[in-house]
């Protein structure tokens, strides 16, 4: 689990901020930042609340009181998306379940579901574009193009055996975002 320490310095990293712009925008000490980035003490009330206002981000995104830690759901949210081989738009609809039903009660749920969902809405567009251009340029040509069926094969092959292989990487203790999501449709 990630400290809130950590947190707090790496989405000032991400931010842009410097420790001493935060903690002039937060009206802490510098010193106090300093120990809070490296888990040496942990804020509380208005050092947490300035913070926090001053990153532009809520308390309960720092905090994970009351979130049990369970990476067999994150296990099963990630294989969720093999729904789309039984269901149309099951890789989109199965996650997007399971991420609103534990987003706020399992730690990294939030996180790994909103990268999931965004992965998976990019994908089911670029796919569907691939195999429209495919079918509409059969009917138009009446003509076999390859290159478009070998595509689409290849997209839905990726999206049926990653999820496995991400899984199985979860099982043995890597957590991160595996998932390249470059339009964000969730936060």
């Amino acid at each position: 689990m990630t400290t809130i320490g950590k947190k707090i310095s790496g989405i000032r990293k991400q931010k842009g901020l410097t420790q001493e712009e935060l903690s002039d925008l937060s009206k802490i000490n510098l010193r106090t930042l300093q120990r809070i980035e490296k888990d040496e003490t942990e804020p509380r009330g208005n050092t947490l609340s300035g913070i926090c206002t001053a990153l532009g981000i809520n308390i309960e995104d720092i905090l994970d009181y009351g979130k049990i830690e369970d990476k067999s759901y994150i296990m099963y949210l990630h294989l969720s998306v093999l729904g789309g081989v039984l269901i149309p738009f099951g890789n989109i609809i199965l996650p997007l379940i399971l991420w609103l039903n534990k987003r706020d009660r399992i730690v990294e749920v939030h996180n790994q579901g909103s990268n999931i969902l965004n992965f998976q809405i990019v994908w089911a567009i670029v796919t569907n574009i691939v195999f429209g251009i495919y079918v509409t340029s059969k009917i138009l040509k009446g003509e076999f193009y390859n290159g478009f069926a070998y595509a689409t094969i290849v997209l839905y092959a990726i999206n049926f055996f990653y999820p496995i292989y991400v899984a199985i990487r979860i099982k043995t203790g890597t957590l991160k975002n595996f998932y390249w999501a470059p339009i964000r449709f969730v936060r």
